[in-house]
């Protein structure tokens, strides 16, 4: 039998790429952008992301993996992914800072109510879901913050 880590990471990884195929054009809009000046670590910023994604999965699998195989709760876990995905292409294809600001709060509204639903699942699963909880503000603060500087 297939691991369930080993099928969840595939999922995950093949959702990244799958989502994130931008053009030429879009790509070069999106690097135009300007940034905060303090904002020294954006090269970090996608290893940040496969860290916080490497836990989502971790997570995922603690509570399929601890006998609650609820399907909607992995839909949630799911649909979380597809949110944060796509937050680049939205961008890029609409040129709005403003939209990116707005995944970024779903995108931490869904991560509170799936570390709320896994807490009595599984301890483990829910420490996992804390650096998407702490990372996800973050972000969208910084993209909050880009919106003046981008007009």
């Amino acid at each position: 039998m297939i691991p369930t880590w080993l099928v969840l990471g595939t999922i995950t990884f093949l959702m990244s790429f799958l989502i994130n195929r931008l053009n030429a054009s879009e790509v070069s809009w999106f690097n135009r952008l300007v940034r905060p000046r303090w904002l020294t670590f954006e090269r970090i910023i996608p290893f940040i992301w496969i860290f916080i994604f490497t836990t989502l999965v971790a997570s995922a699998t603690l509570v399929w993996d601890n006998g609650s195989k609820s399907l909607p709760l992995m839909g949630l876990y799911l649909l979380l992914q597809s949110v944060t995905l796509s937050y680049t292409p939205v961008i890029c294809k609409l040129h709005s800072l403003k939209a990116g600001v707005m995944i970024g709060l779903v995108g931490f509204i869904l991560s509170l109510a799936i570390a709320v639903l896994v807490f009595p699942i599984n301890n483990g699963a829910f420490l996992l879901m804390l650096p998407y909880l702490f990372w996800s503000p973050i972000g969208t603060v910084i993209t909050w913050l880009m919106i003046p500087l981008n007009r």
